[in-house]
């Protein structure tokens, strides 16, 4: 990883082009899944850049030897897969608001059961014991309320700091080099 004003570079070095795609993907390679060492190679680099700066992603790929079809556009393929995985980061992120929504009813039911529960109790019970699972329904109630609380408050950030930074890593500049052996 390199930093120049303005922006960071993530660099790959590649014998060839296919090192970045997974192989068992019987699709092109511009259409092919990336292989995902090669993902996680990108991702964990591009987390620790400043996320104020635009990415850029410079592949270095040894010069091939002999003559022959056209290696597959890495930078098309790798702006498309993140491109997918931002559009998949923005459902998963959809998904789990309409999830967190199910739950707060299920937990806002919850705690109305135990509340009018405890009111009732208290209306037709005295008594310590009556106390306790008084305030035990209550307690118990807080606690159905409090996963549906979490997904609202908390839970949805990384998921959105996710597709934040893969948006990023699709509107990556990405330059392909091609080394001729012997140069750095």
């Amino acid at each position: 990883m390199t930093r120049n004003p303005g922006d960071a570079t993530i660099e790959l070095r590649l014998a060839n082009g296919a090192q970045l795609f997974n192989t068992l993907d019987p699709f092109p390679f511009s259409e092919g899944d990336i292989s995902a060492d090669a993902e996680r190679y990108i991702v964990e680099w591009a987390q620790d850049l400043p996320k104020d700066a635009p990415i850029a992603i410079t592949i270095h790929l040894a010069a091939p030897e002999t003559a022959g079809p056209p290696g597959p556009d890495l930078a098309t393929a790798l702006t498309g897969w993140f491109a997918a995985k931002t559009r998949s980061e923005g459902h998963a992120l959809r998904e789990h608001f309409r999830d967190g929504r199910r739950a707060f009813l299920i937990g806002f039911a919850g705690l109305a059961f135990c509340l009018a529960i405890s009111f009732a109790l208290t209306k037709a019970f005295d008594g310590p014991f009556a106390r306790i699972v008084q305030e035990s329904l209550v307690i118990i109630g807080w606690v159905v309320i409090w996963r549906p609380a979490e997904m609202f408050l908390y839970d949805w950030l990384p998921l959105l700091r996710r597709q934040r930074l893969y948006r990023r890593l699709a509107e990556a500049r990405v330059t392909v080099k091609t080394v001729t052996p012997g140069s750095p």
